[in-house]
């Protein structure tokens, strides 16, 4: 076990199951000599030459279809689109082949891809890219669409998304890049479609994933110091979700807040609460919150940018409206 920053611990995956496969390939823009954008491939084409690292033209749809043809072939590429919002480029390929073939072609073809690729605001990239497009992904049936908070779960989830049989599309975020945490050493898998209790809590809920996971983290434990213990489930996978891990804390706690980076009009949070509804509606005390970014394209203007995404101070909030007997520090 040791201490590594959630880049870090995305090479160490990448590293680790090439060395273990050589059936696994990357693919991508600039992250062979260059390294990648944010550098998460660095080394690895020293270690494993062009015939494994593949520097890719600036072609996102020509990307995920050779990754998607090779899968097809029987090897195991992890793409890499520098941002997601370049994703949407590719997205015929994504919807229309990587989650269908299996199913079109009767079972006789297994298309075992991972697409890696960060997204989210707060570093003034702008309107075009700073944006969370999880909802876009999570909707089609036939992807696998997770979305690691912890550098521990960044290295676990890519190791079983690169051994799924499934199409992955494996969101990162940009403000994790840097963040450090404990990374077990060597063969650590963490399953796709599991969610994480990050708090043990029994006043209310707080479900987050990506970003907003340790955001609800950071609020609990400001709550704690006022005598609000809240529980906080970390999704992990967006498809498919753990429903029952966060409906058996919504039974306990009766009371829940759901927190995304993204829009909040038709965003996974809607479909959070759907679930809650469906599953644990009995045991509710209060209407579930919903805290998301603000119905705007990304400001530029660095206070601006700040007041349009969501903060633990908007949890702590809504928890006092919750529980109005109470205030946290």
């Amino acid at each position: 076990m040791a201490i590594k920053t959630y880049r870090e611990a995305l090479n160490e995956a990448l590293r680790e199951e090439m060395r273990r496969d050589d059936r696994v390939l990357l693919l991508g823009e600039d992250i062979g000599v260059f390294e990648g954008a944010y550098k998460v491939t660095a080394g690895l084409l020293a270690e494993f030459g062009d015939r494994r690292v593949k520097d890719m033209p600036i072609a996102e749809a020509v990307i995920a279809g050779t990754a998607i043809g090779a899968a097809m072939l029987g090897l195991r590429p992890v793409a890499e689109m520098m941002t997601v919002n370049f994703l949407l480029l590719a997205m015929d390929m994504v919807v229309n082949h990587a989650a269908k073939l299996h199913y079109m072609f009767g079972g006789q073809t297994t298309v075992p891809l991972v697409i890696r690729t960060p997204g989210g605001g707060g570093h003034q990239l702008a309107a075009q890219h700073s944006q969370t497009l999880d909802v876009y992904f999570a909707h089609v049936p036939g992807l696998k669409v997770v979305a690691p908070a912890t550098p521990a779960d960044a290295k676990g989830l890519l190791k079983a998304s690169i051994r799924d049989e499934n199409p992955v599309i494996f969101l990162e975020n940009l403000a994790l890049y840097n963040t450090r945490g404990e990374v077990p050493d060597g063969e650590y898998l963490v399953p796709i479609g599991k969610a994480a209790i990050s708090r043990p809590g029994n006043d209310l809920t707080i479900v987050g994933w990506s970003r907003t996971a340790p955001m609800a983290l950071e609020a609990a434990n400001r709550l704690a110091a006022a005598g609000i213990d809240a529980e906080v489930i970390d999704l992990r996978s967006l498809r498919p979700a753990d429903w029952e891990t966060v409906a058996a804390s919504v039974r306990k706690t009766t009371r829940a807040i759901v927190v995304e980076e993204g829009w909040l009009s038709f965003g996974p949070g809607a479909e959070v609460v759907a679930r809650i509804q469906d599953l644990a509606f009995d045991y509710l005390d209060a209407p579930v919150q919903r805290i998301a970014g603000a119905e705007v394209p990304a400001p530029y203007a660095k206070s601006l940018e700040r007041v349009s995404l969501p903060s633990a101070d908007d949890i702590v909030r809504a928890a006092q409206r919750m529980l109005p007997r109470r205030r946290a520090a």
